[in-house]
């Protein structure tokens, strides 16, 4: 039997604003999973979409350095720019491999295409910079 999907649930909205997304840019992206995942590649960020829908939060990822080793200084580099200069975004480090990553967390409620689509851009541009810079 399918599984009837409920057109406004966060999910469903989600993946039409994925859907969305590719279309005004004329690329085929992979439709959102069936656990609420999606992926973008925008330059040499690869961002990662999650959508948890039982914690009410969008949760928006993009990997710029492979367990990268922080001295104080990149440390320091590193959370000031997460407040002067990251926008949404934050950076942090992945608790089991220690990779950096750009989030974005986001509360589903609200959420309309245009935000869906600036918080793309913003961790896509902004990882796409810092992943070369600490490359």
């Amino acid at each position: 039997m399918d599984e009837v999907v409920d057109p406004k649930s966060p999910k469903s909205r989600v993946a039409a604003f994925l859907d969305r997304f590719g279309k005004e840019r004329n690329v085929t992206l992979p439709p959102l999973s069936e656990a609420g995942v999606g992926s973008i590649q925008r330059g040499s960020a690869v961002v990662t979409i999650h959508v948890l829908a039982e914690q009410g939060v969008l949760l928006v990822l993009a990997k710029v350095a492979t367990a990268p080793v922080l001295d104080v200084a990149l440390a320091r580099r590193l959370l000031t720019a997460s407040f002067v200069e990251t926008g949404d975004a934050a950076f942090a480090l992945h608790p089991q491999t220690g990779d950096l990553y750009l989030r974005v967390l986001r509360g589903l409620d609200g959420l309309d295409y245009e935000e869906f689509e600036d918080v793309v851009h913003s961790i896509a541009n902004t990882a796409d910079r810092w992943d070369d810079q600490l490359a």
